[in-house]
């Protein structure tokens, strides 16, 4: 039975650390010496240099997204940013105070959430939740079949927990490009993640989801804010922690906000007598210009060509697990069309798009040095019985590539923030299934983090404990709170 992922790295210094892609064999104190772990060969290292980014690739990145984000602040320059920091006209951050029974909804990918959460004292909440699919056909379906079915699904859940009756305030975390003219207003900017639903794209999507409740007129629920599922992910830190600054989503996507001086966004036209606001940076778009072509491969081209959104997300693609296991398998594919894996002999199945899953890439590298138990697994279940130690190795190795590439960028990203907002320490939250489950993430992010933040600087990660549900209810209430 193929091991469990495991988070306990973020928990424990101790568990599993591998900063080092192919670290030397430790000496081993018993007089019977053990054999070294394989390394990995010559061919494959030199073929996966392209994925290593350099220093000086890092810095450049780094102004350039600066520049992009200052480009998106700017009223002169937001219409032709590529990087929109769209304003989320949240201005505070909960203090501890909020009481009361709210509503959330959580809609970011192929599910969707719906969570009714009591907030007490002492940071004592109650919540429960449901997860709700979306089938293919309404995801690609128009506009009022989704909104349709995320109310039918809503009124279903009130009942089930005997609210039905009440009215309630409702938090609707909303991850997909909007561009905000309010706090219960936000026009879809456009759809990622596999989505394409008709009638959608520069319409208020609230009012959507009003008109969908209203066309059943079966629950009362009080929409009080639309918020990015990175806004949800720093609220719900900065209610524990009252330094969180920043909010990080590396999951199916990748996406980041931050907690900007209220100057600084020229294209804010809320409360200006409050210093700070919230902006939604939509950094997955960073590099849609050509920006990022300095650090762009063969492997992100064609997985960009094959997309549902071909040119778009370029960012995005070369981070999020929607994209990690399809880059991983391209990069095997062609190492074993070239004769450096296998033997030269694939499979059906690993010839197949979409087959390598992202779930192998960290079950690949939970495996101890030199034991290819989770390895020959995946190996097995895509038809390559016939792999040796060797390829276990080289396997792992371009595992390691792919996602340390993927966790330096979203450092650079993070770092990047970290140093506009010149705050002497920031705690970052963080929610998705790449950084939440892979097993070296968060440390090969702490690293490279601490190597390009400005010195005297201090910062520390911060795991989401229950995704941007909790988040989207906090600004409810915090909402609530302030009438």
């Amino acid at each position: 039975m193929r091991q469990k992922n495991s988070i306990l790295t973020k928990l424990c210094p101790c568990y599993g650390n591998s900063l080092d892609l192919d670290p030397p064999a430790q000496a081993n104190d018993s007089s019977t010496t053990q054999p070294a772990p394989l390394q990995c060969t010559d061919e494959i290292r030199e073929h996966c240099k392209e994925l290593l980014l350099t220093d000086a690739q890092i810095s450049e990145m780094m102004n350039r997204l600066l520049e992009d984000v200052q480009k998106g602040l700017g009223k002169d320059t937001h219409a032709s940013s590529i990087v929109k920091c769209f304003v989320t006209y949240v201005q505070d951050l909960p203090n501890g105070t909020e009481r009361g029974k709210f509503l959330a909804l959580d809609l970011g990918g192929t599910n969707f959430r719906v969570l009714i959460i009591t907030l007490g004292e002492k940071h004592v909440f109650d919540m429960k939740s449901k997860i709700y699919a979306i089938p293919q056909s309404i995801m690609l379906g128009s506009g009022t079949q989704l909104f349709d079915h995320i109310a039918e699904c809503l009124a279903n859940f009130m009942k089930e927990h005997s609210v039905g009756h009440e009215r309630l305030p409702l938090g609707f975390t909303f991850s997909f490009p909007l561009t905000q003219r309010g706090l219960t207003k936000g026009l879809l900017e456009r759809w990622t993640k596999g989505f394409d639903c008709s009638g959608c794209v520069g319409e208020d999507v609230v009012q959507l989801l009003k008109d969908a409740l209203a066309r059943r007129n079966d629950v009362q629920i009080d929409v009080c804010a639309i918020l990015n599922d990175t806004t949800g992910t720093l609220m719900s830190c900065a209610w524990k922690n009252f330094n969180c600054r920043i909010g990080l989503i590396v999951g199916t996507g990748s996406n980041a906000c931050y907690v900007e001086k209220v100057e600084n966004a020229e294209m804010f036209d809320g409360d200006k007598s409050k210093p700070y606001v919230i902006i939604n940076t939509e950094w997955g778009a960073f590099g849609d210009d050509g920006r990022l072509d300095i650090v762009r491969t063969e492997y992100d081209r064609e997985i960009d060509q094959y997309s549902i959104n071909p040119g778009k997300q370029l960012h995005e693609k070369m981070i999020s697990g929607m994209y990690m296991g399809e880059l991983a398998r391209l990069i095997l594919v062609k190492f074993t069309k070239q004769g450096l894996l296998f033997g030269g002999r694939g499979s059906d199945l690993l010839y197949k798009r979409g087959n390598f899953f992202t779930k192998y890439v960290s079950e690949i590298e939970s495996d101890k040095r030199g034991s290819y138990i989770n390895c020959r697994q995946v190996l097995e279940e895509l038809g390559l019985n016939h792999a040796t130690d060797q390829d276990c190795s080289n396997v792992r190795y371009i595992c390691e590539c792919v996602s340390k590439r993927a966790a330096h960028l979203v450092s650079a990203g993070v770092a990047t923030l970290i140093n506009k907002m010149g705050k002497d320490s920031v705690t970052v939250g963080i929610d998705g299934s790449v950084y939440r489950f892979h097993p070296h993430f968060h440390d090969l992010m702490t690293e490279k983090i601490a190597q390009l933040v400005t010195p005297g600087i201090k910062f520390d990660l911060m795991l989401s404990e229950d995704g941007s549900g909790r988040g989207a209810a906090l600004v409810a209430a915090v909402a609530c709170r302030d009438r």
